[in-house]
């Protein structure tokens, strides 16, 4: 009896800060993956130009720096500073990810791309993600916008879609047997 009582799942203990200032970091940890987001789209914009890839690439490249001015907006509007270190460390983590081993040395591997493909694609998602949750807010607060966020949501869903059917053309040409 007493060992099923020690097994039960804690909750966790919330200090005592505001909810705005949760939402300063939620939206500072979202800016930072913005600013990864916004990199790495270019890069890989440039690394394929030329391509199929790169040319639906580097669109929405632009897409996805604009949606990271609209969070800056947005957290300027409800009075939250940016934490420039979560920018940089962000920054960094992207060049640093360029270095990872991909199976060619001299050239660039599909490999790259196809997993270049899968980060958009998970920044993109957490991005629809944090548009939900001010989305939400914005029924409470009248700083923020509920049609731009409607349109925002609409955006990264689209971008979801068009990442998708390049990862998959990637991974097919990445895998194929030639």
């Amino acid at each position: 009896m007493h060992h099923h009582a020690r097994s039960r799942t804690r909750l966790p203990v919330f200090t005592a800060r505001s909810g705005h200032d949760l939402l300063g970091i939620y939206l500072n940890d979202h800016l930072a993956g913005s600013t990864v987001g916004t990199e790495r789209s270019r890069h890989l914009a440039t690394a394929c130009r030329g391509s199929e890839i790169g040319d639906v690439v580097a669109p929405l490249a632009a897409e996805i720096a604009e949606d990271r001015r609209s969070l800056v907006r947005i957290m300027r509007r409800l009075d939250i500073p940016v934490r420039r270190y979560k920018v940089y460390a962000g920054r960094l983590g992207e060049r640093a990810g360029r270095l990872k081993s991909n199976g060619a040395l001299v050239r660039r591997s599909p490999l790259s791309s196809l997993l270049e493909l899968e980060l958009l694609q998970l920044g993109v998602q957490g991005k629809a993600c944090a548009w939900e949750a001010l989305r939400e807010l914005a029924d409470r607060d009248a700083r923020l916008d509920p049609r731009q966020l409607d349109d925002l949501l609409e955006r990264a869903r689209r971008q979801l879609r068009i990442l998708e059917g390049l990862r998959e053309l990637q991974a097919g040409q990445t895998f194929s047997h030639r």
